[in-house]
């Protein structure tokens, strides 16, 4: 994965290679309900210690129409707007893979065809897979 050959990788290895490489979306969002949507997101990059880019923090959540949401708490949103918030915390660290499962098996068709489009457009520009 990514150039990377981790099946010689040691348990501590593997774990620091899946917290930087590997995104991980669920099907029910797993998001931490007394933390805001920014904080939500932030988590990953708090918890490995990593500068967060302002930058492309707002143009994640820009493209994921979240931007507004921001303050507001899971319990505060959409099933579509968490599952939004889901990705953007998957995308924050530019993992070099994204593993989703069933990432739009709680949505209606619209927000499951957009959440396809956010995949594609993400795909195309961070060449995530």
């Amino acid at each position: 994965i990514d150039g990377n050959d981790i099946s010689k990788y040691s348990t501590k290895e593997l774990a620091y290679f899946r917290r930087r490489k590997v995104g991980l979306i669920y099907q029910f969002y797993n998001l931490i309900p007394n933390l805001t949507v920014r904080h939500n997101i932030e988590l990953p990059l708090k918890l490995d210690k990593r500068k967060i880019d302002q930058d492309e923090f707002s143009d994640i959540v820009k493209k994921l129409g979240i931007e507004s949401k921001l303050d507001s708490f899971p319990s505060e949103l959409s099933g579509g707007q968490q599952q939004r918030v889901a990705i953007a915390r998957s995308l924050i660290y530019n993992p070099s893979i994204i593993l989703a499962d069933e990432p739009t098996g709680n949505l209606d068709r619209k927000n499951s065809k957009e959440i396809i489009e956010i995949f594609k457009y993400f795909n195309r520009t961070l060449k995530q897979t």
